[in-house]
């Protein structure tokens, strides 16, 4: 067997039905022999994206796959890779490499050498013999351990080669390891005798698919529940103990409830200090559960620790807690309504943005009819970096588990096209969203002639200003002499030009009617591109 089949029937027997790829590398054609789709992309990082979202939705399960070019097409792919190493997403990335007698030489791209700080495993494959040794160990990196991108770099010489002998490959297991029973009854007693508990949920919660436990815990404890945006939809934000979530911006009770706290429990995350993250008060005790040691004690300084998949860790710890509170639920009554007493009095102060009728629009105008319109609890929706994510994270409420896509470690420009593509195919009868600006279009917006091209019909929201908003107060004096923040762009024409549908929205009154045209047209196979003509908001609800 040749070593492009040899690779293509390994990712059918791991459970891969799509690959998604740029020319030239040969595993392509492989694949499609292989009857395994090959989406081709406008250019690398979306590809990228789509492949993260694949992951993300299935929990980790459905492995998303990447192959590009060597040299220049393993060069646009890093920051792709970048950002999924930093939002921990398992992805495979199989660029093909230079010539063995020359991957080492000088300028020549190495991926297997240059991807090592942003991969969990990144290496080539030698020798056709070789090739399912290293397969099994990329998938076995991606199936177990810390979620992050793997990387096969295969040799375009490498490709004429046969295999020697009889081809044999299983498909790699997932396991999972639990917290010691000793930290769990100390942080059992830890919790049950807080009086202001809140429960900070993580990426983690997804990936092990742990949210009916999460549920569980917090209402046994009668503990307010917040997250990250990683970690957003791990609970039903409109559950009574919901706070929302939160990220560079956030609903009030998130920040209250946070900085009154006497214990925070985190589960699932990595409690990374980041600009596009919540701030951790200083004062409460912190219980980090995290199935990655590194973490601990990294950026936030850990009372109690325990390390393990988070569905078994919560499952330790809600055993531990029946025990001590006799099967009983403490009332949450008050806690609730304190919560929504908190969330009231935020969404009233913002409602005169959220209902403006003004004229160019409210982007929250935009977002809050959209959030009226589609069914929130069977839509997927992601954003994009900026302005987008800002603005729309506190005010959707996700309800249900892996509805949402958030991220915001690096969060590059352009990357909520891609999730939003990729996370279609996963559950196809879902309306899959993705809220974007002017910004961001202008780096992936190409790319949605890929979504036309490879009948992806995704509901794109675009909020154009005109302008990158979020700069005006930072480059005041490049602005004023040589407008630095303004950018132009008919998008709506552009998306009709590449064959799906477009309008322009700048009627506050057609908002709910152009919404409910363009969900219309991707239940009919249509990619619909909304472009809402908005003023230049800066306004975000941070604390």
């Amino acid at each position: 067997m040749k070593t492009g089949d040899a690779i293509a029937e390994i990712l059918k027997r791991e459970g891969v039905e799509i690959l998604i790829g740029y020319p030239v590398n040969h595993v392509i054609e492989a694949a499609a022999r292989a009857d395994i789709r090959t989406v081709i992309v406008r250019q690398e990082r979306i590809g990228l994206h789509m492949a993260d979202a694949m992951s993300r939705l299935s929990s980790g399960k459905n492995i998303g796959v990447f192959a590009m070019q060597h040299g220049p097409g393993s060069e646009n792919a890093f920051g792709g890779v970048a950002q999924a190493f930093g939002d921990s997403v398992p992805i495979l990335i199989l660029p093909m490499g230079y010539e063995r007698a020359i991957a080492h030489v000088t300028p020549n791209f190495n991926s297997a050498l240059n991807f090592r700080n942003v991969t969990k495993l990144s290496e080539p494959i030698t020798s056709a013999n070789e090739i399912c040794n290293v397969m099994r160990r990329a998938f076995t990196q991606l199936r177990n351990g810390r979620p992050a991108p793997v990387l096969v770099e295969i040799p375009h010489d490498l490709f004429a080669e046969e295999m020697d002998g009889e081809f044999s490959y299983r498909p790699t297991f997932s396991t999972r390891s639990g917290p010691d029973p000793d930290a769990v009854q100390e942080v059992a007693k830890v919790l049950v005798d807080a009086q202001r508990p809140v429960i900070y949920a993580g990426q983690g919660v997804h990936y092990a698919e742990a949210w009916p436990a999460l549920k569980r815990l917090a209402e046994l404890l009668a503990a307010p529940v917040t997250s990250s945006l990683g970690g957003k939809s791990a609970f039903p934000e409109n559950h009574p103990l919901s706070l929302g979530s939160g990220g560079r911006s956030m609903p009030r009770p998130v920040h209250e409830f946070l900085h009154n706290a006497d214990v925070i429990f985190g589960i699932g995350c990595s409690f990374t200090n980041t600009a596009f993250g919540v701030t951790m008060p200083k004062g409460p005790k912190i219980i980090h559960s995290t199935l990655e040691p590194t973490d601990l004690n990294k950026d936030i300084e850990a009372d109690h620790a325990l390390i393990g998949d988070a569905g078994l860790t919560l499952e330790a710890l809600i055993g531990e807690v029946e025990d001590r509170l006799k099967g009983e639920e403490r009332d949450s009554a008050p806690i609730a309504k304190n919560i929504q007493v908190l969330k009231q009095a935020w969404l009233d102060e913002w409602m005169p943005k959220l209902r403006s009728n003004q004229a160019p629009l409210s982007p929250y105008r935009v977002i809050w009819d959209l959030a009226q319109t589609v069914d929130i609890e069977n839509t997927i929706i992601t954003h994009d970096a900026g302005s987008p994510r800002d603005q729309i994270s506190p005010f959707w409420p996700s309800i249900t588990p892996l509805s949402y896509i958030g991220w915001g470690k690096t969060t590059q420009l352009g990357s909520g096209l891609g999730f939003a593509m990729g996370a279609k195919p996963a559950p196809p009868d879902k309306p899959c969203v993705n809220v974007w600006g002017d910004a961001a279009i202008g780096f992936t917006g190409m790319d949605f002639e890929t979504t036309v091209r490879e009948r992806i019909p995704i509901l794109s929201i675009l909020l154009n200003n005109f302008s990158m908003a979020i700069e005006l107060k930072i480059m005041q004096v490049a602005t004023e002499k040589y407008r630095s923040t303004d950018i132009s762009g008919d998008y709506a024409a552009m998306a009709r030009a590449f064959g799906g549908y477009g309008e322009r929205v700048t009627d506050p009154g057609e908002i709910i009617p152009a919404i409910r045209r363009g969900i219309e047209q991707t239940e009919n196979g249509t990619p619909a591109l909304l472009e809402f003509i908005t003023d230049k908001e800066v306004d975000v609800s941070i604390f």
